[in-house]
C-alpha cells in the first residue's frame, strides 16, 4: 500500500507528460522524494516517536484487522463500541502516510510543474496531480475495507499486476525485440522497475526461509520479459491479419 502511490504517480506522470516534455524526469524524481519523505515522517511520528521503526502488535488471524465487527452487545440490543486496533499501527499508519503524501504533493509538485512543465499545455500540466486527487481516496477506501485481505494476498497481487502492466506497456510501446528496448532509456527504467516488483513479490511469497531453495527463484524475474520478446513477433496484429487475408 505504501508503494502504490509512487507507482501510480509515475504511471500518470508518464501518461500525461507527452513525448516532448522535458519535465517528466523531474516530476518522477519529485514523486519519489515526496513518497520517501512521507514514509520517513510517518515512521518518526509513529510509536515509538522519533525512531525509524514501529512497535507493532503481531497479526494472528484475519479478524484482527476488523475488530470493529466484534463490538460486544451484552443485551443483544445496545452495542458497546470499545474495540481498538488489534494490529496497531499496521492499519492506521497507511492513512497517515497517505495524508503526508498528499500534503507534500500539493506543496512541492504544484511549484515544480508550474515552473518547468515545458512542452505541455496549461490544461495538461496538472493532470497527473488531478489523477492523484482521485486515486488517493480510492486507495484509502481499499485500505479501510480490504486491509486485512491485502495483508495476506499482496505478494500474489503484486506478481499478477506487475506481469499485466509490463505486458501492456511493452505492447503499447511496440516493443518486439531487445533492440526496441535499447532505443529509449525510459523503457529500460520501466523494465527494471517491473523486475524489482517481480523480485519483491517472489521474496514476499517465499520469505527466503530456505535460502538454498528460494534464492534460485529470483532467476525467474526476467522470464516474463524474455517470453514476451520471443513470442511478440508471432502475435503482431498486422501479421495475423495479413496471414488471414492470404488464407494461411
Amino acid at each position: 500500500m505504501a508503494m502504490l502511490p509512487l507507482i501510480l504517480h509515475w504511471f500518470f506522470i508518464e501518461w500525461y507528460s507527452g513525448k516532448k516534455s522535458s519535465s517528466a524526469l523531474f516530476q518522477h524524481l519529485t514523486a519519489l522524494f515526496e513518497c520517501s519523505i512521507a514514509a520517513i515522517v510517518t515512521l518518526l511520528v509513529s510509536d515509538p516517536v522519533g525512531f525509524l521503526y514501529i512497535r507493532s502488535c503481531k497479526v494472528v488471524m484475519l479478524s484482527d484487522w476488523y475488530t470493529m465487527l466484534y463490538n460486544p452487545s451484552p443485551d443483544y440490543i445496545t452495542t458497546i463500541h470499545c474495540t481498538h486496533e488489534a494490529v496497531y499501527p499496521l492499519y492506521t499508519i497507511v492513512f497517515i502516510y497517505y495524508a503526508f503524501c498528499l500534503v507534500l504533493m500539493m506543496l512541492l509538485r504544484l511549484l515544480l510543474v508550474k515552473k518547468i512543465a515545458c512542452g505541455l499545455g496549461k490544461s495538461d500540466r496538472f493532470k497527473s496531480i488531478y489523477a492523484a486527487l482521485y486515486f488517493f481516496p480510492i486507495l484509502t477506501v481499499i485500505q479501510a475495507v480490504g486491509g486485512g485481505l491485502l495483508y495476506y494476498a499482496f505478494p500474489y497481487i503484486i506478481l499478477v499486476l506487475s506481469l499485466v502492466t509490463l505486458a501492456v506497456y511493452m505492447s503499447a510501446s511496440e516493443v518486439e525485440s531487445p533492440k526496441d528496448l535499447l532505443v529509449r532509456k525510459k523503457r529500460l527504467v520501466v523494465l527494471f522497475s517491473h523486475w524489482l516488483l517481480h523480485a519483491y513479490g517472489i521474496i514476499s511469497i517465499s520469505k527466503l526461509e530456505r535460502l538454498g531453495q528460494d534464492l534460485p527463484l529470483l532467476a525467474l524475474v526476467p522470464a516474463p520479459a524474455l517470453f514476451y520478446l520471443m513470442t511478440a513477433k508471432f502475435t503482431e496484429p498486422s501479421r495475423i491479419l495479413s496471414e488471414g487475408a492470404n488464407g494461411h
